[in-house]
Parts: C-alpha cells; sequence; structure tokens
C-alpha cells in the first residue's frame, strides 16, 4: 500500500520508494549515514569520560530523516563496524577499538544511540517533525533514550563484563556521581545542537510540501 506524505519520513519524500531503485537508495543512505556517524565522532572536545562531539546531531537526524528501520539499522551497522575493530568510535584506536572499547565508560550511550534512533525514527513517522514544538518533543525524547542507559553505565558496576576482553575493567564512577560525568559535561552542548534539528526539519518539510503543492 503507498504511503501518503504524512505517513513518510523525510528520505521517503525525494526519489523512487518502490522495487530495484527504493533498494538503491536506502542501501547508499545506509552507507552515506555510516559515514557521517564515523565522521562525526571524530569531530570533539575531549572531556573526561566521555567526549563531546557531534555524533548526537547526527543519530537525531538519522533516526528523524530514515525512519525507524532504517535509521535503527544504520546506527547498528555502524556500532557493528567498531565490533569488528574498526576506529569508528570517538578516541579510537587511542583508548581501545572493538568489545573493549565498548565495554568502556562510553557503552551505554553507544547502546542508547540505537534506541534514540529507532524511537525518533518513530516518532517521524508519526508526524513528529513537521513542527517545531512536536520536534522538540522527539528530539527530547530521543536524548533521554541516549542518556538513561549512558548515566546506568557510567554509574553501575560492570566489572565482570569488562573482564572479558582481557583488559582493564570498567567499574563505574558510583550513583553520587551520576550527573557530574553523565550528564553535566555535555548536555547544554547537545542541546544547542538539536536546536539545528527542530528547526531546520519543520523548514525542510514546509519546502517540500510548497513545492509539491
Amino acid at each position: 500500500m503507498a504511503l501518503t506524505m504524512n505517513q513518510r519520513v523525510l528520505t521517503e519524500a525525494f526519489g523512487a520508494n518502490e522495487g530495484s531503485e527504493r533498494l538503491l537508495k536506502q542501501f547508499a543512505l545506509f552507507v552515506g549515514g555510516i559515514a557521517a556517524l564515523w565522521i562525526s565522532a571524530k569531530v570533539q572536545i575531549a572531556t573526561v569520560p566521555v567526549p563531546v562531539t557531534l555524533q548526537m546531531l547526527f543519530i537525531m537526524v538519522i533516526g528523524a530523516a530514515y525512519g525507524p528501520r532504517l535509521g535503527l539499522a544504520t546506527v547498528a551497522g555502524y556500532v557493528f563496524m567498531g565490533l569488528q575493530g574498526f576506529p569508528v568510535f570517538a578516541g579510537t584506536p587511542e583508548k581501545g577499538i572493538g568489545l573493549a572499547y565498548i565495554l568502556g565508560p562510553t557503552g551505554g550511550y553507544i547502546l542508547g544511540f540505537m534506541i534514540a534512533a529507532y524511537v525518533v525514527g518513530l516518532l517521524a513517522k508519526s508526524g513528529w517533525d513537521r513542527n517545531p514544538s512536536s520536534m522538540a518533543g522527539a528530539m527530547a525524547i530521543g536524548i533521554l533514550c541516549v542518556y538513561i542507559p549512558g548515566v546506568v553505565w557510567l554509574s553501575s558496576p560492570f566489572a565482570p563484563l569488562a573482564s572479558l576482553t582481557g583488559g582493564d575493567p570498567f567499574v563505574g564512577y558510583g550513583w553520587e556521581n551520576w550527573y557530574a560525568y553523565g550528564v553535566k559535561t555535555f548536555i547544554w552542548v547537545d542541546a544547542l545542537k538539536l536546536v539545528v534539528a527542530v528547526i531546520a526539519f519543520p523548514v525542510i518539510w514546509k519546502l517540500v510540501g510548497n513545492a509539491r503543492s
């Protein structure tokens, strides 16, 4: 059944949406999204224990623009490359690669990236990306999807898991430090970055609507 414009995410408003051309478009978006996440991870401010990067912005944009399934698949593909030892994450290879890196301080945030891409994609599919107020709500929910597993991982002792890598175990920073280490360093920076998406998506949708009317 064909989708109406109100049921589509942004990337479905452009190009083919059926047959082999649709698959080629999705593959191009998949590869391009992984490349964008890789690059965004390297644009960073070195903070402890989790660096400030452009990834939060790119995760939200990919989720909203691609929709839940392709958005999740793209972020999962990025994480899979990291698991295979490619230096796609912030601080790699200097701070470790593969499973050893994911089981370090940033592991919870990496899990949150996948959750956020899917949830923001679902919200965009429901039309939350069409106006600034609902888009802001979608972005706020996306931030929570990243920060909650990130803070839990940073605060809780996961040494038994980390020992699987054979390296030094990451044992967490304690619940008393959840805000100082898990949120305070980058929450305002992430909020400012996401203002870009809150403004841009409704504007782009308006331009698409004008072009089709």
